[in-house]
């Protein structure tokens, strides 16, 4: 997956770049939260423009995510801050790993840091992070890696926390009946108000329990709960039976690897169970990942608004997340007492749309609307589909119905040529350009 380089980074002013196209005064919000994750700038660029109404994030070595996306460390949590807070975005800081004694003091340099920046919360699962936050007045979100499967552990979070993100292994019938003792106790968090649910709604799915998983540190020596896991559950296995040598076969080697979870479909039934904050997972997925997925996931929270929230309108939306990066898809997942009996089809991604890079942007010309760039490789016909990428600009998608070759109309563009399209929104030098074309199974 692509990642933003520090040549592709938010300009001197990000945040003015951001609100002039109009994000910060977006109308009145779902009442339910969606956040979104950004592993990078043009991820982040990218679940701002999409209608997330929060994002988190990760910084160093401290985050369940520290291995696959090291876009972030402590010198960019002031700036992502001060983004978030100029759109009217909330910024969470992911500081969820297990902590071991020589971790402490960097804890607290990073806590102090995230104060210090105006970070809206913490997400955290070690209780010394928890105790910290406290003591400085720093709003906590207790982490999934928690495992909150109960009104008593909602109950003791609450001293810590305003926002629990519960177990993914609950139904939907367990997280209404914590919802209801939370209304009904009037449980609240150190802020004074009422405690918030969270649930994951979209993305991938570990095979351990709620992520607590020592496989990779078995088999590589990198602890998962550490941010380090090197993923050897999506890979292939065989079942041998060790004293007769017998091999068992199984019609899916990827015994481990579950498909990706989504509840676009399941999200009025979500709702009525109480939840407040729905998650998409993804800190390591491109921007053009962020950016669908959290725009389907809005189009379907502001549909159930409006009461428009309909069959047609799931498979629609169920069509627009497989063009980007899954594993498949286990509907509803434990939510809604689905049992995980199909696995995925294997590590890599089962997107129904492939993208290749084939340029950068050059020049953006904005009383015309187009995008200029050299192409690098491959014929350009009119009618593709582009995605344009990088850290201000987030990922806006298009379909050249019209291509220009050196100022001329053309039926056509190869390598080496200059070339111009029109764009539905601005783009930016360096900006990265894909064709995105149809992935044949």
């Amino acid at each position: 997956m692509s990642r933003a380089t520090s040549s592709q980074k938010l300009s001197d002013n990000p945040a003015a770049d951001v609100k002039a196209e109009g994000v910060s005064n977006r109308g009145g919000r779902p009442r339910v939260e969606l956040t979104a994750p950004a592993g990078s700038y043009a991820a982040l660029a990218a679940a701002i423009r999409a209608g997330a109404d929060s994002v988190y994030f990760g910084a160093g070595e401290l985050n369940m995510r520290a291995r696959a996306s090291a876009s972030f460390d402590e010198k960019d949590i002031r700036r992502i801050a001060r983004i978030c807070r100029w759109c009217g975005v909330k910024a969470y800081l992911a500081l969820n790993v297990t902590l071991y004694e020589g971790d402490i003091q960097r804890m607290r340099e990073v806590c102090d840091a995230a104060l210090a920046a105006g970070v809206s919360a913490v997400i955290a699962s070690d209780m010394a992070v928890m105790d910290y936050c406290l003591e400085l007045g720093m709003p906590v979100h207790v982490s999934v890696q928690a495992n909150v499967a109960n009104s008593w552990a909602v109950k003791h979070y609450a001293k810590y926390a305003d926002v629990i993100v519960l177990a993914r292994e609950l139904s939907l019938e367990q997280i209404a009946g914590i919802c209801g003792y939370i209304r009904d106790h009037n449980v609240c968090g150190p802020s004074g108000e009422r405690l918030r649910i969270e649930i994951f709604a979209h993305g991938a799915l570990c095979v351990a329990v709620s992520g607590h998983c020592y496989m990779s540190l078995a088999t590589h020596n990198t602890s998962a709960n550490r941010g380090a896991c090197y993923q050897p559950c999506r890979r292939r296995y065989k079942v041998v039976d060790e004293e007769t040598g017998d091999e068992l076969s199984v019609e899916n080697n990827y015994v481990m690897s579950p498909r990706d979870l989504c509840t676009v479909q399941y999200l009025d039934q979500i709702l009525d169970a109480g939840v407040e904050v729905l998650k998409i997972e993804g800190r390591g997925r491109a921007a053009d990942y962020v950016s669908t997925v959290t725009r389907v996931y809005k189009e379907a929270l502001e549909s159930i608004e409006r009461g428009c929230y309909s069959e047609e309108s799931k498979a629609v939306w169920i069509d627009q997340l497989r063009t980007v990066f899954n594993r498949g898809f286990w509907d509803g997942g434990f939510y809604c007492g689905e049992k995980m009996e199909r696995w995925a089809a294997g590590q890599d991604s089962r997107a129904t749309r492939k993208r290749e890079q084939i340029a950068v942007v050059r020049n953006y010309f904005a009383r015309p609307g187009v995008a200029e760039f050299v192409l690098w490789q491959k014929e350009l016909l009119p009618g593709t589909e582009l995605l344009f990428e990088g850290g201000t600009t987030g990922a806006v998608r298009v379909i050249a119905d019209e291509l220009r070759v050196n100022g001329e109309v053309a039926d056509k563009a190869q390598k080496g040529d200059v070339v111009t399209v029109a764009v539905s929104s601005r783009v930016r030098r360096k900006d990265k350009v894909f064709v995105l074309v149809p992935e044949l199974g």
